[in-house]
């Protein structure tokens, strides 16, 4: 399963395509929380300069990132990315901040502030020289972004958990038409249940690898998972970390029974990641 659409660019501009977008479905171990879903629809474009309008000269791969040619790139497209924000949302606070993306160097994340939180919205960059060589365009330079499509569905039409994207209650399908943003009414207040589990962390302990095995035992009733508390032990340097886990139905209520057989579960399943449940 791919985990972006950035492994598509090789092949379209190998296919002479140099300004595009794509979409596709992609597939991540991620956090747990209202708006990251392990499975969710990417848009990907791209954007090459003609060689005329760069001007390059030959240049190692550190003159290429210092040049002024390459924060010309990099200028461009936070402007047009600037643009498309707040074209769909109105005029929004945003921030950048640089990043890490195997496909582009150097690399930027792009955040909205949504309800009082900065919401990541996208990753983007300088298309990696690498990335061109590879594709037989060493001289061409341009930039890339990659974006959530539910994120921006969420702030558009007010909707507060991804988790309703892959729902089959009419109740949510049947507010929305196509070519209409309209606001999303809640049809529900189920509270939520609870969880919290505690346990010694092995040596290199992935926080995904838990997240997935939760996922995997609770499936969507999973809202919401975070750190409470952590600890090393000075004596053993062992390391305990606490979740909070938020359980939470969109469609009925649920009870401490089945919860509890639920964390029973997910407890003796953390053995297969070699935590010690406390």
């Amino acid at each position: 399963l791919r985990t972006h659409t950035s492994a598509h660019q090789s092949q379209h501009l190998r296919e002479g395509h140099e300004r595009f977008l794509c979409t596709g479905d992609v597939y991540r171990r991620d956090e747990i929380d209202a708006s990251h879903y392990p499975a969710f629809h990417q848009l990907e474009g791209v954007k090459l300069y003609d060689e005329d309008e760069l001007k390059v000269q030959d240049l190692d791969h550190d003159e290429w990132i210092e040049s002024g040619q390459c924060k010309m790139i990099a200028d461009d497209l936070k402007k047009v990315l600037e643009g498309l924000m707040d074209h769909l949302f109105g005029p929004c606070e945003k921030r950048w901040a640089d990043d890490y993306f195997p496909f582009t160097e150097p690399s930027f994340e792009m955040e909205i502030m949504y309800e009082g939180e900065w919401l990541e919205v996208l990753g983007c960059g300088v298309v990696h020289t690498e990335v061109l060589s590879n594709v037989n365009m060493p001289e061409r330079h341009g930039w890339a972004f990659g974006l959530g499509l539910e994120r921006l569905a969420m702030i558009l039409f007010k909707i507060p958990d991804i988790r309703l994207f892959w729902t089959d209650d009419e109740r949510f399908h049947s507010q929305f038409e196509a070519g209409q943003i309209t606001t999303f009414e809640p049809y529900s207040k189920y509270p939520p249940v609870f969880k919290d589990i505690a346990f010694w962390t092995p040596e290199g302990y992935v926080e995904n690898d838990f997240f997935e095995l939760a996922r995997g035992v609770a499936g969507d009733l999973v809202e919401r998972i975070e750190c409470t508390d952590e600890f090393t032990n000075p004596k053993t340097g062992k390391t305990s970390k606490c979740y909070r886990i938020a359980y939470r139905s969109m469609d009925r209520s649920l009870t401490n029974e089945e919860i509890n057989e639920l964390q029973d579960n997910l407890r003796d399943q953390s053995a297969e990641l070699e935590l010690e449940v406390r």
